[in-house]
């Protein structure tokens, strides 16, 4: 394919969405399903696309696909592309003028208010609303909301969807705890206290710690709840960065968690009738947290 590398003679959208369809369903059946095409034509699309680019996208299995290098490449160049598409669509219909993006616990952290003002600036047509709704989908699954942050584990098999990013984790305390006084906390001291636990939302699982050496639990149902019994001190929390940015309280003290991997943020919609804006509300959490955060992995 080497012969054709470096000539966009003949790259059309639709070569575009079939690679971006595939990556975030998981498969060409799937993504078929999605785009309401032939298997077959999507695979036609996918090799016209690595044809033309003279590089191979995906990484290929009898169970599995994933980017290559260069596909990782060619996402993030492509989303914006499509979004930038989806907005003449959008421009000239009605229906899609406002995006609703769920979430449970916090939308996109520290980047939030940054987040709406880029897309009050970007899509002043489209009115954006950030909706908490306590449940694992964040609102998707009850039809509140076109896309929803996710950072709870879940199984994404159901929904489209994409990486944006990742989240340091931060120990949660009241404010007069010893721990307070510190800059950073280790996972393995946080087996000696309770901890506030969210079965249903939230993204800390006993799973983080080995068993035998796992904390003692007090389990709550919300964000509320969870700020409550930090503050009282009677428990702490462990928790993404996001909600010590957007959740600080009188009383209560955000420290580094130390030793514990980072938590991924993804942004999911339903496969069947997206939101026009989808690709672009993706594309800018994506550079969000390319700014301030570590390096993003492949989709799935």
């Amino acid at each position: 394919m080497d012969e054709h590398r470096g000539n966009s003679t003949g790259l059309e959208l639709k070569h575009l969405r079939c690679l971006v369809a595939i990556v975030d369903t998981g498969s060409f059946t799937d993504a078929a399903l999605e785009l309401g095409i032939s298997q077959a034509a999507v695979s036609r699309n996918l090799l016209a696309l690595e044809k033309i680019l003279g590089v191979r996208l995906l990484h290929r299995t009898s169970r599995t696909v994933a980017p290559t290098t260069a596909g990782v490449q060619v996402l993030a160049r492509a989303r914006p592309l499509l979004a930038g598409a989806d907005d003449l669509v959008t421009e000239a219909t009605t229906g899609h003028s406002r995006l609703h993006i769920g979430h449970a616990w916090s939308a996109f952290g520290r980047h939030t208010n940054e987040f709406q003002r880029r897309w009050h600036e970007d899509h002043p047509e489209i009115e954006l609303r950030l909706i908490r709704h306590n449940s694992s989908t964040g609102g998707l699954a009850e039809g509140l909301c076109d896309l929803a942050v996710i950072r709870a584990p879940l199984d994404l098999k159901a929904w489209s969807h994409a990486l944006v990013g990742h989240e340091h984790r931060y120990v949660a305390l009241a404010s007069d705890d010893p721990w307070a006084r510190r800059r950073s906390i280790r996972l393995g001291e946080v087996s000696t206290r309770t901890l506030a636990l969210d079965r249903r939302t939230g993204t800390t699982t006993l799973n983080l710690w080995p068993e035998g050496e796992r904390p003692a639990v007090e389990y709550i149902h919300d964000i509320d709840d969870w700020l409550a019994a930090i503050a009282s001190g009677r428990c702490v929390g462990v928790t993404p960065r996001g909600t010590a940015a957007q959740y600080r309280r009188d009383g209560i003290t955000y420290r580094p968690l130390r030793d514990a991997e980072p938590v991924p943020i993804h942004l999911i919609w339903r496969r069947q009738d997206p939101h026009p804006a989808t690709h672009a509300a993706v594309a800018l959490a994506i550079d969000l947290y390319r700014e301030t955060g570590k390096p993003r992995h492949s989709h799935e």
